[in-house]
């Protein structure tokens, strides 16, 4: 028994040491930190610009703009036009959905009765997107995510261009998170 007892902490190590082999070799990601991708090889990249089919309109040209600067500050992929990229990155805006997220009660006085009313204080924000990158060679879907959703919140004013300057900067911090995700989906993929 004590036999036993002193060779199970040295076969417990080598158990150890071999699971910890097993998983860094077989894991299969890599780290790269050149700003290219991993798993496919991409040239050149083209981002038209993101359409879409909610009705809040002109989101689409920050929505591009920020997801091209996220590509062009992180990766080392040439962006090109769509007829000269290798891969071609499609996205449409689905759905901009807004709800009341607060509310505040205010009281007042109308024909000599006191009448509450709800006021809403913020709104919460969400973005739904259809995005895909595609090998414009062969028109293969290299990858595809039809229901990728950000949301963000923002507080509403009695002003209506503060509250349309405080949805635009809800919008672009929704379109940061997005183009983050999107960038890690298509450049360092495992």
């Amino acid at each position: 028994m004590k036999q036993i007892n002193k060779g199970f902490p040295g076969v417990l190590r080598a158990f150890l040491f071999v699971a910890l082999i097993g998983l860094f070799a077989g894991c299969g990601y890599n780290f790269r930190a050149d700003g290219r991708p991993v798993g496919i090889e991409i040239e050149s990249l083209a981002i038209p610009l993101v359409e879409s089919t909610s009705s809040i309109r002109g989101f689409e040209a920050d929505f591009t703009r920020i997801l091209r600067e996220e590509f062009i500050s992180h990766g080392k992929v040439p962006l090109a036009s769509s007829t000269q990229a290798q891969a071609v990155l499609r996205g449409k805006i689905r759905e901009i959905r807004e709800d009341p997220l607060s509310y505040d009660s205010q009281e007042r006085r109308v024909h000599g009765r006191l009448t509450t009313y709800e006021v809403t204080s913020s709104r919460r924000l969400r973005v739904r997107l259809d995005i895909k990158l595609i090998d414009r060679r062969t028109g293969k879907v290299i990858w595809h995510e039809g229901k990728m959703e950000e949301r963000a919140v923002y507080k509403v004013d009695t002003d209506p261009l503060r509250n349309r300057y405080n949805r635009k900067l809800a919008l672009e911090k929704i379109a940061r998170r997005l183009a983050k995700r999107i960038y890690l989906k298509t450049m360092e993929r495992f």
